[in-house]
């Protein structure tokens, strides 16, 4: 029973380690991705935007008289508010940030679980790698 306990041991380390080691570099891609994603989808809904209120102004351009302005005005603020609604998709990288963070103190808290089912040399050993990817 005793030699069972020392293998999950063991192994129950190796997870971690290997979870601590990976999951930094995998945080990092991912927020560099999550980044160049956004501000990608944020450009291609401005140009949409912009698109759309040419193709708007467009037909405004086959009115006259106060029917044209009010055509004009509600293409401008067409354009204006899916500019903004680009712009929140832009922010909502920081919130993606958030939660990864989110997930990663989450991840901590699991691994310290973890680690306290070792003892001595083992647990503390647990519990630094798992601080240690916590500040990565």
């Amino acid at each position: 029973m005793l030699m069972l306990n020392d293998a999950i041991n063991k192994a129950m380390i190796a997870v971690v380690l290997g979870f601590a080691l990976s999951t930094p570099a995998l945080a990092d891609y991912a927020s560099k991705a999550t980044g160049k994603e956004s501000k990608a989808r944020y450009e291609a809904a401005v140009e949409q935007a912009e698109a759309e209120y040419k193709a708007a102004k467009a037909k405004c351009d086959e009115l006259k008289g106060n029917d044209k302005d009010v055509c004009m005005k509600e293409a401008k603020a067409a354009e204006k508010k899916a500019k903004a609604d680009a712009k929140a998709m832009k922010k909502s990288s920081k919130a993606e940030v958030g939660a990864m963070e989110e997930k990663r103190e989450a991840d901590y808290k699991a691994a310290k679980e973890r680690c306290d089912e070792l003892s001595g040399d083992a647990k503390d050993a647990c519990v630094a790698e798992a601080k240690m990817k916590h500040k990565q």
